[in-house]
């Protein structure tokens, strides 16, 4: 009965993982190691305590108290004839749930901001420490040897120090998988503004004792190479740069005993603590917003490529359609072929030839349309072969106001969806200048690559350079030919006369038709070099 758990007892399931028994044992002489190379100033086992819990889930947080206690246990057994039990025991079991408390409060923000939460938890856990040292020391040592205001600057400010020296290195390592990779653009700039702090800080080790400000300036000189590298990494060159600054200053202390205490030193290292703070709060905002334009641009990225492959499928609908209608041509053909000869037969020979007049106009208007609908010429031949034998330009021949086609270069280095672009781009310029201008169109194109990019260079102007476009057309070539030469990474512009269009690819992205292209007259040119078309 649930009533009467006092008379039964209650039934506790201990459950000891191994691997929690071997954090236990790693983190207490990680924390006895770090003691021995720190100060009052410099207090690293603060930042290993942080560290710990930040990287280790909750449900391994009680072997954190264990190593934690063992910790503490060898440490403070021999002073408990000095300062008693009672401080031994509460000083010892005190601060890790309190630090830990600290944590779990920030581990709901930590997923949604930057890396600057880090400041409010070092900060917060030095104080609260400190705090509960400096009470327990004032209440229950028989004589407090420590000044309660020197005292707590000096814990804090070490604490503080020791926990940016641990715990970015810590986060760095836990994001390893989640941020980019290391090449080389990340390790040159690393290695070169740690190589600079380490001679830095050799050069200031072998200044005499009497140039203390000459060791001082050397010390400061270090924040330069950090500061290089935040700019250069972001937040990752923070994480790098201030536990190496407050690393090399620690450690080149003079330690004439153990937690000793260097005033001279005091003075830089909260100097540099200020630093430190402005360079992780620094590296988190670039890092913060390099991530927004990365997403902005991979986001803009994708758009394009949805746009050209939502313009290859549209062709690749027309294409099917344009080859639907020719079957239909060659049937109705095959028909009326059919019929003129029955009529012969028949003896009906006027009527059979006017007929067979009237049935290939209609046939060759027929084919005009459907090559229209889409080049298929230019599948095999290209964009030159498709401009010169298709049925735009028996309607550019029609209009009497085009001249010939300017082309150069050879169009089969390119992509067929870039040739299918740019020719429903040349055509829609051309029909916009027929339909809202006056005077004669010349259309020039070439084509080329330069560098790692290939791609095709477009003019359609009118033949009277002194007759500008209207801001009608222009706006109507910024309204309906932007789109096209946009997703291939080219741009429109609208320039006195003519209106000239640049479609772009990589290499990668185009397809090798050189093959199946008959271009023997065509001469490969650089489309870079656009003068000679406008």
């Amino acid at each position: 009965m649930r009533g009467e758990w006092w008379k039964n007892g209650l039934q506790l399931n201990l459950r000891i993982e191994p691997i929690g028994l071997v954090l236990a044992v790693i983190y207490a002489f990680a924390c006895w190691g770090a003691r021995k190379l720190s100060l009052d100033q410099f207090y690293l086992p603060a930042g290993i305590r942080v560290a710990a819990l930040l990287l280790c889930p909750p449900r391994l947080w009680p072997y954190l108290f264990l190593g934690e206690y063992a910790y503490f246990a060898q440490m403070r057994y021999p002073m408990i004839d000095k300062y008693g039990l009672t401080w031994v025991i509460l000083a010892s079991v005190s601060l890790m749930p309190t630090v830990a408390m600290i944590v779990r409060l920030h581990r709901r923000v930590v997923a949604a901001t930057t890396q600057a939460w880090l400041l409010s938890v070092g900060a917060a856990s030095a104080v609260a420490v400190t705090s509960l040292n400096l009470v327990l020391m004032h209440l229950l040592w028989p004589t407090p040897d420590v000044p309660l205001l020197t005292g707590a600057a000096r814990y804090i400010v070490g604490d503080f120090i020791g926990i940016l020296t641990v715990v970015p290195l810590a986060l760095l390592w836990a994001s390893r998988r989640t941020e980019l990779t290391w090449t080389g653009r990340f390790l040159t700039p690393s290695i070169a503004a740690l190589a600079l702090m380490i001679l830095t800080g050799m050069a200031s080790v072998l200044i005499p004792a009497e140039s203390a400000t000459v060791k001082t300036s050397l010390q400061l000189l270090m924040a330069l190479p950090a500061i290089a590298l935040t700019c250069l990494l972001g937040w990752r060159g923070a994480a790098i740069a201030v536990p190496s600054l407050n690393l090399i200053i620690g450690l080149t202390t003079p330690k004439p005993y153990p937690l000793a205490f260097d005033p001279t030193t005091f003075t830089t290292q909260m100097v540099m603590a200020i630093a430190s703070i402005a360079l992780l709060l620094f590296g988190s905002r670039i890092t913060h917003f390099y991530h927004h334009y990365r997403i902005r641009d991979d986001g803009e990225k994708n758009a394009l490529k949805l746009a050209r492959n939502s313009h290859i499928a549209s062709e690749k609908s027309l294409r099917e359609r344009a080859l639907h209608l020719r079957k239909l041509g060659d049937g109705i053909e095959i028909s009326l072929k059919e019929v003129v000869n029955w009529l012969k037969s028949q003896g009906h020979h006027e009527i059979a030839s006017g007929l067979l007049n009237t049935a290939t106009v209609h046939s060759q208007q027929f084919r005009t349309q459907a090559s229209m609908v889409y080049p298929t010429a230019l599948d095999q031949l290209g964009l030159y072969v498709a401009l010169h034998a298709g049925g735009v330009r028996e309607s550019w021949d029609q209009s009497n106001r085009v001249s010939r086609p300017r082309l150069e270069g050879d169009p089969c280095m390119l992509s067929t969806g870039l040739q299918l672009a740019a020719y429903r781009a040349l055509i829609d310029a051309v029909s916009l200048l027929l339909e809202h201008e006056f005077g004669q169109v010349m259309v020039r194109a070439r084509c080329g690559g330069r560098a790692s990019q290939r791609g095709i260079l477009v003019v359609v102007a009118l033949l009277d350079s002194a007759q500008p476009l209207s801001d009608t057309t222009v706006a109507l070539v910024n309204e309906h030919l932007a789109g096209l030469p946009l997703a291939y990474g080219g741009v429109v512009q609208c320039r006195r006369n003519r209106i000239r269009m640049l479609l772009v690819e990589t290499p990668t992205h185009s397809s090798n038709r050189a093959a199946h292209c008959d271009s023997a007259d065509s001469r490969t040119s650089d489309f870079g070099n656009s003068r000679a078309l406008t």
